[in-house]
Order: structure tokens, then sequence, then C-alpha cells
């Protein structure tokens, strides 16, 4: 079978293992061969343009700094960029809490004020939080789970769909709880992060005869982890799970693009943009309304 694989050269061993993690975190298959010409990949032809493209494009992303490790003892990526989402929700804190405390009760999710019109609160609500705690606790998790999902999708990509599906998660709330109620946090981003990292192997349905499996494991292994840190008693539970079945759904309409496409650099600049574009806009709503 090996005579009918085509081969990609890597110039050393370490090389070879990251290419070939790279390749298998975009679902596809490479065998890594050494042999007295030195170190190559081996995958089949049907893959090849693909691997080649997918390779170049991760070349070019890792210029310089490399944003995206591969993780030891998995086929995983980790993308560094993961911090900036971190510094990003801690100096909102600072804003909000420290410096200008009566931010908070503008842009918290007032169920009332919502269904009166004050729609940006579905939106400004996610930059708050109750205190150090609460803030560190999403920045603890967000922080492995953003950068898993920004290494599959893109960092401006998976950071504007996991925003969206926070404010879906937050959208749950207003439709399940009729009493009125009030929340705030980034833990429905950060379970929008989740959602996208579960449904990352919804290409191998697709691809491989036997990909079912793989998703199968995916959603099983999501809907735990969902279960462990999204389901405390004093959390919000609903907008959890809200935004972890909105960050599932975009991940598998995402998984129709191919991840060298998805993970361009003018695609993410323009993610970026939008989701700042957003903020500025709503936070905007929120300052100046009545």
């Amino acid at each position: 079978m090996e005579d009918a694989l085509l081969k990609i050269s890597a110039r050393s061993k370490r090389r070879a293992m990251e290419w070939g993690l790279v390749l298998a975190s975009q679902g596809i298959e490479a065998i890594i061969d050494n042999s007295d010409d030195g170190w190559f990949l081996l995958v089949e032809p049907k893959h090849f343009d693909r691997a080649q493209a997918t390779l170049r494009q991760y070349h070019l992303e890792n210029r310089g700094w490399q944003w995206k490790h591969p993780l030891p003892q998995t086929d995983l990526l980790f993308h560094w960029g993961s911090i900036g989402w971190v510094a990003a929700i801690v100096a909102f804190y600072y804003w909000s809490a420290v410096r200008f405390p009566g931010v908070r009760g503008v842009g918290i999710l007032d169920s009332d004020k919502v269904r009166q019109g004050q729609w940006w609160r579905l939106w400004t609500a996610i930059t708050l939080h109750h205190n150090l705690a609460h803030l560190m606790a999403n920045a603890a998790t967000g922080f492995i789970l953003m950068g898993l999902a920004m290494a599959r999708y893109g960092a401006g990509v998976a950071l504007l769909a996991s925003f969206l599906a926070g404010v879906v998660g937050n959208l749950a709330d207003l439709a399940i709880y009729s009493e009125p109620h009030q929340s705030l946090g980034a833990s429905g981003m950060v379970m929008g992060a989740l959602g996208l990292i579960t449904v990352q192997t919804f290409s191998f349905w697709r691809q491989y005869r036997f990909g079912g499996r793989f998703v199968f494991r995916a959603v099983a292994s999501g809907a735990m982890i969902l279960a462990l840190i999204g389901f405390s008693p004093d959390s919000d539970i609903v907008a959890h799970i809200g935004g972890f079945v909105a960050g599932a759904i975009f991940g598998c309409g995402l998984a129709y693009i191919a991840p060298e496409r998805l993970q361009r650099g003018p695609i993410n600049a323009g993610a970026l943009l939008l989701l700042a574009a957003l903020l500025l806009a709503t936070w905007r709503l929120a300052l100046v309304a009545p």
C-alpha cells in the first residue's frame, strides 16, 4: 500500500512529527517514514494536494513566532492567541469593576430591560463578571478551550463564533426563564468554544468510512466536559447549554469550509474587526441608553 502513497519531504524527525500533527488536525491521514534519503510524510494521492496546501498555509501562518503548537501525546494543536482573549476579559473586568463600577449596571443581562428593547445587553453581559473568582474561573477554562478552537478554526473565526454562541446562550436564558433575572459572564462564550471543539471531527464523517466513530466519541467527550464544568449548582446552566449547542452548530457549518481557508490571515483579521465593531456598537448603546 505504501508504494501508492506520495511523499512529502521533511528536514528532520521533529518537523515530520509536527507536520503529521498538523495534517491529522485537518483530517488528513499521514504516515511518518524514515529512509536513507531522510524523513517523509506518506499521504494518499487523493489528499496530496490538500496536504501540501495545508502545510504551506501552516508555514505562512507560523513564520516568526509560532502561535500554534502541537500538544504532547495528542493529535491536537493549541493556539497561544488565547492569551489575548484572557487579557481582554481581564481588561474589561478592570474597567467595569475597578475603574468604573457603575458600568456593570448598564451592561448586565437584565431580562426585564431586554424585553423592553435593550437587546444589546445580550452582548455586553458576556464581557462582565461578578467578581475576581468568577473572572478567574472563566479565564482558566477559556484559555484552554479558546486555544484549541482557535488552532482549528483560526483565531478570529473561533472568537467571533464563540462570542455569537454566547449571545445565543443568553437568548436561551431569556426564552426559558419567565421570571425577572439578571446574569453576566463569559461562560456561555467558553461553552461555545467547547461546542466548536466537540464537532471538529465532523469532517471525518464525510471523508472516512469509520469517521462516525470519531464523531460519536468527540460528542460524548464534549457532553461530559459540559456536564463537569457547566452544570455546577450556582452557574447559569441554560446559558451554558445554549452556548454549547450554538457553538456545535456553528462548528458543523464551518466544517464544510477547508481549514486552510478558514485560517487565512485576511479572514481572521476581518472576523476580529467584526467582533470589535459589535462590542463597540453594543457598549456604545449601553452607555448612552436612558
